[in-house]
């Protein structure tokens, strides 16, 4: 089968479309013909070397895929079911093995390509916004990185969970893009203060809830900007790992602070959170609440481009490899 492999590290090029042996089929797990795959920072993380698979994980980057069952195993799929699945890596190929636990039917009335683009974003969001941050009807939700495939996620959940969101983004146009999924309160981070912009919006209460993608950069200024009883979660690295923080001001605020990730996690842990998507967010697509926003597809052999477009941040939404 084709697949994108590493041999190196580095710039989009060291990308390279190769013949690799298919899966095999372990137990429990499931085969799929792969019809779209998503792009993730972490797959630019894992070209760059910074961000290696977890043990026992495909070495090709990709978290997130739309395809057909081939195999269904053991579990309670069919052959040709329209499905998409979880991955902790190898999605840039023709064919995956995963878990049956980490893959879903297809919601209804949703592309099958366009579906490569749910998975990672929606158990991202959903784990981290519900099930980390208990994210609750009346609250203010601040999000970091707001047109990006988890901005966009999370300003339509935390709309459907009945919260206020307020965002940032680097350019009117990703502001205006996130606006139009409903969110309510939209920050340029290159010309704005997000902390006095929080403070006025919510009449100095801050926000109950800070989701955020940047890291060290940010940290300070994120427990500046949190209400009392305030949570901030960090989903990502983009602005660094090491920071300094307040530890008095945090606990002045009651306030705490989370780390987490997806990858690494085990299948069992993984399947419980897509378990819980399936039950929570995938009614919301299938009736509308929550779009898929695709900005740009490219063919499995303009893998390089494609991280070309994904690292000059000019995309809204998600940007999928078809094969």
């Amino acid at each position: 089968m084709r697949a994108v492999v590493l041999r190196e590290f580095g710039e989009p090029d060291v990308l390279q479309v190769a013949d690799v042996a298919a899966p095999s089929l372990q137990a429990g797990e499931v085969l799929i013909d792969v019809v779209a795959a998503g792009l993730n920072r972490a797959d630019v993380q894992q070209r760059l070397g910074v961000y290696p698979p977890p043990p026992g994980a495909s070495e090709y980057p990709g978290l997130e895929v739309s395809g057909r069952i081939a195999d269904p195993g053991e579990s309670g799929f069919h052959p040709g079911d329209a499905v998409v699945a979880l991955l902790a890596g190898g999605g840039y190929a023709e064919q995956v093995a995963v878990s049956a636990g980490q893959v879903l039917p297809v919601p209804a009335g949703v592309d099958l390509v366009a579906a490569a683009a749910l998975p990672e974003v929606a158990a991202t969001v959903y784990s981290n916004l519900v099930l980390v941050a208990g994210l609750r009807n009346g609250e203010t939700l601040l999000i970091h990185g707001a047109s990006g495939g988890i901005g966009t996620m999370a300003i339509q959940l935390a709309r459907a969970l009945g919260a206020r969101t307020i965002v940032t983004a680097g350019t009117a146009g990703k502001l205006d893009f996130a606006r139009s999924l409903g969110a309510e309160v939209c920050v340029n981070y290159r010309e704005q203060d997000f902390v006095a912009e929080v403070d006025a919006a919510t009449d100095g209460r801050g926000a109950d809830v800070i989701l955020d993608v940047v890291g060290a950069k940010y940290l300070g200024r994120n427990v500046e900007a949190l209400a009392i009883g305030g949570r901030l979660v960090v989903i990502g690295l983009q602005g660094g790992a090491k920071a300094e923080i307040n530890l008095g001001s945090l606990m002045g605020k009651r306030a705490s602070v989370t780390g987490t990730t997806l990858r690494s996690r085990p299948v069992e842990e993984k399947a419980s959170i897509l378990a819980g998507v399936r039950e929570n967010v995938w009614p919301l697509i299938s009736n509308g609440s929550i779009s898929v926003p695709v900005d740009r597809t490219f063919p499995l052999a303009e893998v390089v481009q494609a991280h070309e477009y994904f690292d000059s941040g000019q995309h809204t939404g998600k940007v999928l490899l078809t094969l």
